[in-house]
């Protein structure tokens, strides 16, 4: 039975399996549910207004309202809507954003927004990484693909203050979020140790996640409250508790 070093392998936005589906890769053996790529169209949203919909969930209206926002097509990420606030809003896939046994899972849908620094870095990764899935690529030949295109200086180092919001809970993205919902955000550093924002300790909120591969380090922080110029939020974990 093939078992990874690390629980399961982050890819881009699969920092929400960490949080809430890690006995996926705990039970995972050699059979995957998703053998193989499943038609393109199933990984397209037919309702192009929905998919931006979708996109927009994952920030504050304050933001996503002015944020560019790409929807997939059948080559990668198009751009729907020019932004002006330098934010970019999309909802990712099986390829960026799913555990190993969801690979090549069709359902997958993980809204996210980055800011201009993640735009012009971490972004430039995951739109590269759809382009592959969406020509077939598999997971070994993906990971060959970005290993090479990060030797070869073809994709950038993160940079300073890169990050991205995952802040509505959605239920429609089950696939791969937490099955808490609550509102997360993602900070990316290259090669960077967790253990410089003291993530490793007892009792820290911020979980800090190092992908070898991709010389990516993400720090993921999660509220059960939030709140931004159209009021106050709470996560369905807080509102349990009123």
């Amino acid at each position: 039975m093939h078992k990874k070093i690390s629980a399961i392998a982050i890819k881009g936005f699969a920092l929400l399996v960490v949080l809430g589906t890690v006995y996926r890769a705990m039970a995972q053996d050699a059979t995957t549910p998703y053998p193989k790529m499943a038609p393109v169209d199933q990984y397209l949203m037919a309702d192009r207004a929905a998919e931006i919909a979708l996109a927009r969930s994952a920030a504050p209206e304050s933001i996503s309202h002015d944020a560019e926002v790409q929807v997939l097509g059948r080559h990668g990420f198009e751009t729907a809507v020019k932004g002006t606030n330098g934010f970019v809003c999309i909802v990712g896939r099986s390829w960026t954003s799913a555990a190993d046994a969801d690979f090549w899972n069709p359902k997958v849908r993980v809204p996210a927004c980055v800011n201009a620094a993640a735009a012009r870095s971490y972004l430039l990764r995951l739109t590269k990484e759809t382009e592959w899935g969406l020509a077939g690529r598999t997971q070994a030949q993906m990971t060959e693909s970005i290993t090479a295109a990060i030797a070869r200086k073809e994709l950038p180092p993160m940079e300073p203050g890169a990050m991205c919001y995952m802040i509505v809970p959605r239920k429609d993205t089950a696939a791969t979020a937490a099955p808490t919902g609550l509102p997360t955000s993602c900070f990316f550093y290259t090669d960077a140790e967790p253990r410089q924002l003291g993530s490793e300790s007892a009792g820290f909120p911020v979980v800090g996640v190092n992908d070898p591969v991709e010389h990516l380090t993400q720090f993921v922080v999660v509220a059960q409250r939030w709140s931004d110029r159209n009021g106050y939020h709470e996560g369905p974990a807080a509102e349990h508790h009123h």
